[in-house]
């Protein structure tokens, strides 16, 4: 078992340092608020530091899911940040969301101090951390992902190398990107069944067997109808990553049009006073 330490303890955070201290691994953990790094010790058994640094001091292995790119540097870089507190040949995963920049940026700060990197986001949301079913996309080298694949998997169902560093912010890219078009897709066409006097979840029974089958409209297409959206992930989070998305396609030259008219529907939503709500509030958008 290994000497771990998770920075992050937020929705997705929390769940997943929980897992790796319930496979028998020794975890410390950080959160800029400290109660909620005490509130995950006292739960887990595991140890609560003040400090980025503080927490990575003797680890193998750093965890982090934070917020967005500054709330990554500010726990990686500086004194107290955790790279100021790891020894040589250990490794720093990032599990936050970020762009590719920032993630070849935080690789070539541990590559200085012969640290190992690997950019790691996930999907799967907050029931997909609690339950241990992440899906992770990860970039970097072979033997830095060789070595931390198994800790990994601690909270995942499925966790692969796609590439060189940044490799996996982009493909959390791609994601975002299909699940924005599936997401309006479903909203208007559960909007239509309503409009067009159907049964929406006899609609759903049908169609969810054939071609229009999804994770979205399978977890999301019944609160859909109910008009329930206080789960899940949140709009506020899925603008964000979009930003993300948007800012890469301007640099690579990629055409993402839809993407960018379902990232304007979220600001209506965000308008709407809907920011905390889960992204399947798109069908709010129409009615």
């Amino acid at each position: 078992m290994a000497k771990l330490a998770f920075l992050g303890m937020g929705v997705m955070g929390y769940p997943m340092a929980g897992h790796l201290a319930a496979k028998g691994h020794d975890v410390t953990v950080y959160n800029r608020t400290f109660s909620k790094a005490e509130a995950w010790a006292k739960q887990h058994g595991g140890a609560a530091a003040k400090t980025p640094r503080e927490a990575a001091a003797g680890a193998d292995i750093v965890f982090a899911c934070v917020g967005n790119d500054d709330d990554l540097r500010s726990v990686v870089l500086g004194a107290d940040g955790a790279l100021a507190g790891m020894a040589i040949d250990t490794i720093f995963v990032d599990h936050t969301t970020t762009s590719a920049t920032v993630a070849i940026e935080m690789a070539n700060a541990a590559k200085d101090l012969k640290i190992g990197f690997i950019d790691a986001p996930v999907s799967g949301g907050q029931a997909g951390a609690e339950n241990g079913l992440l899906t992770v996309m990860c970039g970097g080298d072979q033997t830095t992902y060789d070595r931390v694949e198994e800790a990994i998997n601690c909270f995942s169902k499925s966790c692969r190398l796609m590439g060189e560093q940044g490799a996996g912010q982009l493909t959390k890219m791609v994601n975002q990107i299909c699940i924005a078009g599936l997401v309006q897709g479903l909203s208007e066409g559960m909007h239509f069944a309503q409009k067009a006097g159907l049964d929406g979840n006899a609609v759903l029974d049908v169609i969810s067997k054939g071609a229009a089958g999804s994770w979205q409209m399978e977890n999301r297409g019944t609160t859909m109808l109910k008009d329930e959206f206080e789960f899940g992930f949140a709009v506020d989070w899925m603008r964000k990553d979009l930003g993300i998305v948007l800012d890469e396609a301007k640099s690579n030259g990629a055409s993402v049009p839809v993407t960018a008219l379902v990232d304007q529907f979220y600001g209506d939503v965000q308008k709407m006073g809907g920011g905390r709500w889960d992204t399947s509030s798109l069908m709010r958008r129409l009615k």
